[in-house]
């Protein structure tokens, strides 16, 4: 799943579709269900097209309801015509494709002359046709630290959505019909799938069904068919803190501040298996300080989930020590960040009508139980799903959507060492049926490139040079080498919020630009309500003071803005998001 650059990057604006004028190479054909216009993307520069194609929702039947399946086109940078496109395919599942649309258009600018960058909302995420499902309270805090479904919430959001979609019909094989009705519709002779996380399986189906347009697979992570999901969510989690905390002990500041962070995680446990504890939190919703109760299984999904990112990952030592000594607080509140994230960013109910079927479905419970036996993390997380699919209409597949794909497809995946999702151990095994696949590791990294000195840049350009090429073994890879993780950090912002009035505030209110995560952004500083606030991309952020010219955000306990000043003047400010490199804006208006 893609939550980890959505944290990563401030959860940019989701993606606004304007009309505006632009001019395209993409074909225009006659079919009335498929309809195209000129859109402007913000933080795009240059043309691009957005549409819609109506389908069947029951593609086999072709009767009964249509539903619209939202795409953007961004048109290749050359004169000619393109007779490709490149594919992107977010993950989840239930993330939306098009809020990436600008990000990877940016990304893949080099291997764009010849192609068109297709991104396609699939069926039930979006613009086509959503399934949301409202499973926490909007306002109770503690409603977010609960199951990871709930069975009464999940019957309740199926029943709700019953007049407007079966959901039933949802799952990767009719994303990737659509997804080849819509390649027809434009015009394109083949495309490069470019999948991460869960969008590697609707890549790896769509080979299956219509193996002759394929030109080559790129992946971050993969999920095949035969995974099983959650069934391996223990054992990759544990190693990936494992891998964590043996990198914690590499780092002398972090071995000396904290000498035994597994005898941490131990002792942690060991409170929590008398009860949940309480904890005290900033309330990411109003800013105040709240109790609430941090049961084990959430405590546990609070590790897995900030190991997705090197940057929050290196949080994990600190934030078990804290928790050793009776101090739940920094868990608590990264458990309802990374939870309300899943809940708000995501099509709730398009990840149960993809993970039903084609993975919780073939998950022994009892295989579960065994194989969580004497680790930490336990077999709460197959137990959930399985009850919350219990209650989810969905239909039974056959055990062959599960037989591994064989191709000659060219196929390159990059994945984090420790990734606690999409752990290498299943791009390996995948690979086994592509002779011309390959697997490049990032050192250190979970489920994204963020939080490492000089991962991103690389992965950037591994993903031209393979597009251009088609040739995963001939890529030059060797910048992955000298990818390095910075020093763990010993302390946390979590807590110590203080008070500062308007007047004190106004001094950092005005107007800011620099670059975060590759990306020109302009940011507004205001003081409302007694609070300073971050503006950029129609997104207003409250920020809590946690010293003199320090805050922290307050829907993101780890994400901390310094700023810096000169002659009594305050000219710029550094954001930095748990360990990873401070990036800097300067001040460029007073308000």
């Amino acid at each position: 799943m893609n939550r980890a650059r959505a944290s990563s990057r401030l959860a940019l604006a989701a993606l606004a579709l304007l009309v505006g004028r632009a001019a395209t190479a993409v074909a225009q054909t006659a079919d009335p269900s498929l309809n195209t216009e000129p859109c402007t993307i913000p933080e795009l520069d240059g043309p691009a097209r957005c549409g819609t194609l109506q389908v069947w929702e029951n593609r086999e039947a072709r009767s009964g309801r249509r539903i619209p399946i939202r795409f953007v086109v961004i048109p290749a940078t050359g004169a000619a015509a393109a007779k490709e496109a490149i594919v992107y395919f977010a993950g989840g599942p239930g993330e939306t494709s098009t809020d990436e649309a600008a990000f990877t258009a940016q990304r893949l600018a080099g291997a764009r002359d010849t192609r068109d960058l297709l991104i396609m909302d699939s069926r039930g995420t979006g613009a086509s046709n959503p399934l949301p499902c409202e499973i926490s309270t909007p306002g109770n805090l503690q409603s977010y630290l609960v199951e990871f479904f709930t069975p009464d919430g999940v019957a309740r959001c199926a029943a709700a959505l019953q007049p407007r979609a079966d959901v039933t019909r949802y799952a990767s094989a009719p994303v990737a019909d659509d997804l080849e009705e819509l390649r027809a519709g434009l015009g394109y002779e083949r495309l490069d799938l470019f999948g991460e996380s869960y969008g590697t399986r609707t890549a790896l189906v769509y080979l299956r069904r219509h193996p002759g347009h394929v030109r080559a697979i790129l992946m971050f992570g993969a999920v095949p068919t035969d995974i099983r999901y959650p069934l391996t969510v223990a054992e990759d989690a544990e190693a990936a803190i494992a891998g964590v905390f043996a990198g914690c002990a590499r780092d002398p500041g972090c071995h000396a501040a904290f000498p035994d962070p597994a005898a941490d995680l131990r002792a942690s446990l060991r409170r929590l298996d008398a009860g949940p504890a309480e904890a005290t939190v900033v309330d990411p919703q109003s800013g105040g300080v709240a109790t609430v109760r941090l049961s084990r299984e959430r405590f546990a999904e609070a590790l897995r989930y900030m190991a997705y990112v090197a940057s929050t990952s290196a949080l994990i030592p600190a934030v078990v020590n804290r928790a050793a000594r009776g101090d739940f607080g920094p868990a608590a509140e990264e458990a309802l960040y990374w939870r309300m994230g899943m809940v708000s960013g995501s099509s709730r109910g398009d990840y149960l009508a993809v993970t039903c079927p084609e993975d919780v479905d073939f998950v022994d419970t009892a295989e579960a139980a065994r194989l969580a036996r004497g680790g930490w993390f336990g077999d709460w997380r197959v137990r959930d799903q399985k009850a919350a699919c219990a209650a989810w209409p969905h239909p039974t597949l056959p055990a062959s959507f599960a037989d591994p794909i064989r191709s000659e497809v060219p196929v390159l995946v990059v994945n984090g060492q420790l990734d606690p999702a999409t752990a290498p151990q299943h791009a390996r095994r995948m690979l086994r049926g592509f002779p011309n696949g390959r697997l490049v590791m990032i050192p250190s990294a979970g489920h994204s490139t963020y939080g490492l000195v000089g991962a991103d840049e690389c992965w950037v350009a591994l993903q031209v040079a393979f597009i251009r090429t088609a040739d995963a073994k001939a890529v030059d890879a060797s910048c992955m080498e000298r990818v390095t993780r910075p020093p763990f950090p010993t302390a946390i912002a979590s807590g110590g919020v203080m008070e500062m009035d308007s007047a004190a505030l106004a001094r950092f209110a005005g107007h800011y630009s620099g670059q975060f995560h590759g990306m020109a952004m302009s940011v507004e500083m205001r003081v409302a309500g007694g609070r300073l606030h971050q503006v950029f991309l129609g997104r207003d952020i409250p920020l809590l003071p946690v010293g003199p010219n320090r805050f922290r955000f307050q829907n993101t306990p780890h994400l901390i803005i310094t700023f810096r000043e000169s002659g009594g003047a305050v000219t710029g400010f550094q954001v930095a998001d748990g360990n990873a490199p401070a990036e800097t804006f300067t001040r460029v208006a007073a308000p």
